[in-house]
């Protein structure tokens, strides 16, 4: 009593199945193991065309929930919202009251088991031992009243016949008849067919697929209610909704459905049951993206379907867009019911400003589109399709052409099949007559017979573009085979197994079929039920005779490896509007090389202002989004394109500077030299004897390798250049200061071994100014063979200072030894300096002391202001700094101790006598 006021409850409630519509819901028998009464009750599978609200109160109202279900909901011709609700399990109790309501509805004294409602019949039917369904949209609208699901629903009419849709059932009667006559396939069984037309309509696409299952006829034999299914296999509908409930319908019965134009990828994961003969559109989706890319379109408009085949594609093409750096500008959709969206997405397409629209529409909505665009005469779009409409033959005439001409897009592989036969509804849209005499008819002008089926030019007599065909073709196939491997059959020998199988034993079987057509394809399903992807690319251009021809002008296979699979062949293409220019469509024109992309603020990644790359950084293609810096050793050169070795520097033999530190360098040495030939030359004169003859000798011969060494710090630095130069000048400077100190202390000794009772001179005599000299050189030779040995002088380049150069130097290894050796020159110096200052009184005539002091003051100046200046000079400097100290104190050696002798000997020879030495030696002591 309680489950029977509940199901009254719900029935008040505008529960209704729709069983004028839906014939014989069909039981699914589900025995358990225990003996209990209500355990062995038979389990009801439904799928329940309701409201919205009867679908969210269907659960939780009554305490625990009964109802465990999934729905989901549409919106049918802008009217009314329909839920569909799949896999709804009722529990035992709500089994009872739906069976006792079941009994109100049927009279007792009906024998057997009845069909609730009325038997729909098939379109076209031929008996045979195995059946297959089929369902298309034989025309192309539902007429009548819209059902509100309140009352009984009336039966509605369909209008307009579908020509392309005809042609395809048309098809499947020829392969099925085709299938029979060979002895290779299915050898002995009959195939047989029944076909029903949805009108494009979801609830007539649910009848049909219960009337496959159930048969149609009115009474049965038998007392129970469950049985097999009629048929084997169902060639599914066009429309991916249609087709969506087609499958949840026959889905709890394992019956195959193998679409013969339906890419919407989801649908594997949802209905195990579900094959195709097309490719999935997650592959062309992720292909036009590559098209897309393949021209340089990056800044695109996109339209769509608003249903499973429209939104599921666009997603997929949105994802793989974004990964190809494609930028969507717009994503719009309408319904071919929802006028007013579709002026929106006109009105967004004609303010937009991509001129590439990627087209993601069924046939339907195609041609709306392309009437709203011919209305409001927007041209000069770049149209990108799918295979759903691109080959659509009814969509290119001549007027279209102005509109979607050059439209590029995606189109399944075709064949050469036959069609056959016509129907009265046929020939009567056909020739836009009426064969019958009725007032009702459709077309008052009478059907002559004198009609013409050669002279006839529509999409039915059009075998140029019959690739949806094709896909017909090999679904009748495809279940022809599994049925053929299923029953173990063999040519000429028959079948092995009885006929009596099951729809899940084909639905398993058309799993692992593997065959290859007359024509040469080959057919096969991959573990999601999809077959190869593979399309060519179509180009709308008009052929010679001013008709629109759809051009293959390449082509698209998943199997080939990645990079290989999208190819364009070398062919001439037509664009936008017919023109034989490539349009552009982006939304910042391209980064030349030498910049990088910056994208704007609020804008997407396709919309960027160009930057020039930073010093040091470059971009050698076009577009690039970042600058690559270039190694440590290159620059970037002025067009920052390309990364060219830094410019070398150091100071070299060709340059001004190093031309004026040589010339000087040679001066020194040959002024040097001289000076030593005129004391050669005068070597007995007092002057030269009296100023040790010998040590300034030595004294010019290593000011002139001062002067020579100073060219070794020219040219390109190398590992044997930079020791010598540095130990070259170490040593020879201490060997000209020891020399200096040398004669210091000769003057200091001389002048007080003039001095009564002084024997200091037999202590400093020759033996000892030489030993002198050679004990200072030894320290500072020691000095540098420590440095050499420990950590030498290497060529370094130096990148620190200038980032575009680099600076070839020479290392100082250790800086300890460097500043080691120029520690000692600077000790050595100073002494002399004291000493030669302490002996500035002594007389004129016999003293050299006045003109050391001059030349060691000279000297350190140079060598104290050389340091900061070494240090903070940069590059070349630095050498030319060093060399310039060396030149300097070596000319200030030269001038201050011989020039005086020199102008003496040379101008004065008349002082060059020891007579005039003597007396003004005599004449200072006096006066002393």
């Amino acid at each position: 009593k309680q489950d029977l006021d509940l199901a009254l409850e719900i029935k008040n409630s505008h529960l209704y199945v729709l069983l004028s519509s839906l014939p014989a819901l069909p039981l699914a028998s589900r025995s358990k193991t225990s003996s209990s009464f209500t355990e062995s009750l038979p389990v009801l599978s439904l799928h329940i065309i309701v409201s919205r609200e009867i679908a969210v109160s269907l659960g939780g109202n009554y305490g625990d929930p009964v109802c465990h279900y999934s729905y989901s909901c549409l919106t049918y011709k802008q009217h009314s919202e329909l839920c569909w609700i799949s896999n709804l399990r009722i529990e035992m109790h709500v089994q009872l009251a739906l069976l006792a309501l079941g009994a109100f509805s049927v009279t007792a004294q009906s024998p057997g088991c009845q069909l609730l409602g009325t038997a729909v019949m098939p379109s076209f039917s031929q008996e045979g031992q195995i059946t297959l369904g089929g369902v298309f949209f034989l025309h192309g609208e539902t007429g009548g009243k819209e059902n509100q699901f309140t009352v009984k629903p009336t039966s509605m009419d369909c209008q307009g016949v579908n020509f392309r849709e005809f042609r395809l059932a048309q098809t499947m009667i020829f392969a099925i008849e085709e299938i029979n006559n060979r002895t290779d396939i299915l050898p002995g069984v009959t195939l047989g067919y029944k076909i029903y037309d949805t009108c494009a309509s979801v609830t007539f696409s649910v009848r049909s697929a219960m009337a496959l299952m159930n048969s149609y006829e009115e009474m049965r034999s038998d007392t129970l209610c469950s049985r097999s299914a009629a048929i084997k296999a169902i060639i599914g509908e066009s429309s991916s909704t249609n087709t969506i409930a087609i499958a949840t319908s026959v889905g709890p019965f394992h019956i195959p459905v193998p679409p013969r134009y339906l890419c919407v990828f989801e649908l594997q994961e949802k209905y195990s049951n579900f094959f195709r003969t097309i490719p999935s559109d997650y592959y062309q989706s992720r292909a036009l993206a590559q098209l897309v890319k393949h021209f340089g379109w990056t800044w695109v408009g996109a339209v769509r379907s608003d249903n499973d085949y429209g939104n599921s594609g666009m997603a997929t093409f949105v994802e793989a867009a974004n990964q190809e750096g494609i930028c969507i500008e717009y994503s719009v959709k309408f319904h071919r019911t929802e006028p007013e969206k579709l002026l929106k997405v006109i009105d967004t397409i004609e303010r937009g400003t991509a001129k590439v629209v990627v087209a993601f529409l069924t046939v339907l909505e195609m041609y709306y589109f392309l009437e709203q665009l011919t209305l409001q005469n927007i041209t000069g779009f770049q149209m990108v399709g799918t295979e759903a409409w691109i080959t659509g033959s009814h969509l290119a005439t001549p007027s279209s052409y102005r509109i979607l001409g050059g439209s590029i897009g995606f189109a399944v592989t075709g064949a050469k099949i036959s069609d056959n036969a016509f129907l009265k509804d046929f020939w009567e849209t056909a020739f836009q007559c009426s064969l019958s005499k009725e007032d009702n008819s459709r077309y008052t002008k009478p059907c002559t017979g004198s009609e013409s089926l050669t002279e006839l030019k529509n999409q039915y007599t059009d075998t140029s573009e019959i690739r949806i065909t094709n896909n017909v073709y090999k679904s009748v196939h495809a279940t022809a085979y599994s049925l053929h491997n299923q029953l173990e059959c063999t040519p000429h020998k028959g079948c092995a197994k009885n006929l009596n199988i099951e729809p899940w034993q084909v639905l398993d079987a058309l799993k692992k079929v593997n065959f290859t057509l007359r024509t040469g394809e080959r057919v096969f399903f991959d573990g999601n039920g999809d077959p190869a992807a593979k399309y060519e690319v179509v180009n709308w251009q008009l052929g010679p005779n001013g008709a629109v021809e759809f051009k293959a002008v390449g082509y698209y296979d998943a199997t080939l490896p990645p990079g290989q699979q999208f190819v364009m062949s070398p062919v001439d293409m037509a664009w936008a509007g017919g023109q034989k220019q490539k349009p552009t469509s982006v939304c910042s024109e391209s980064c030349p090389s030498g910049t990088r992309k910056a994208v704007r603020r609020g804008k997407p990644v396709c919309c960027y202002d160009c930057v020039p790359c930073a010093e040091g950084e470059i971009s050698n293609k076009t577009d690039s989004n970042d600058c690559i810096p270039c190694d440590l050793e290159y620059w970037s050169n002025e067009k920052r394109d390309r990364c060219v070795l830094k410019t070398v520097e150091f100071l070299s033999f060709e340059e001004v500077m190093g031309i004026v530190l040589v010339i000087f360098s040679l001066f020194g040495t040959c002024l040097t030299v001289l000076v030593a030939v005129v004391f050669l030359a005068h070597k007995n004169t007092p002057i030269v004897r009296a100023n040790n003859s010998e040590l300034s000798f030595l004294l010019l011969f290593s000011l002139t390798l001062c002067f020579l060494c100073s060219l070794t710090f020219i040219g390109r630095p190398s590992q044997w250049s930079c020791m010598l130069r540095h130990t070259a000048f170490g040593v020879t400077f201490v060997l000209c200061i020891s020399c200096v100190l040398g004669k210091t202390i000769v003057v200091l000794m001389a002048f007080r071994a003039t001095l009564p009772g002084s024997n200091v001179m037999k202590w400093f005599g020759p033996p000892q100014q030489r030993l002198t000299v050679l004990a200072f050189t030894l320290i500072q030779v020691l000095i540098c063979v420590l440095w050499l040995t420990l950590s030498p002088p290497f060529p370094n380049k130096n990148m620190k200072y200038y980032k575009d150069k680099v600076i070839l130097e020479c290392d100082v290894g250790s800086a300890v030894g460097f500043w080691a050796v120029l520690g000692y020159i600077g000790l050595l110096s100073l002494m002399c300096f004291v000493l030669a200052f302490l002996a500035r009184k002594l007389p004129d005539n016999f003293n050299e002391a006045k003109f050391i002091t001059f030349s060691m003051l000279i000297f350190c100046a140079v060598w104290i202001t050389f340091i900061p200046a070494y240090v903070s000079s940069p590059g070349k400097f630095t050498v030319a700094v060093e060399i310039f100290a060396i030149l300097a104190s070596s000319f200030g050696l030269l001038f201050c101790i011989f020039v005086p002798k020199c102008y003496i000997i040379l101008l004065k020879p008349e002082l060059n006598s020891r007579k005039s030495l003597r007396g003004n030696m005599s004449a200072r002591v006096l006066k002393s």
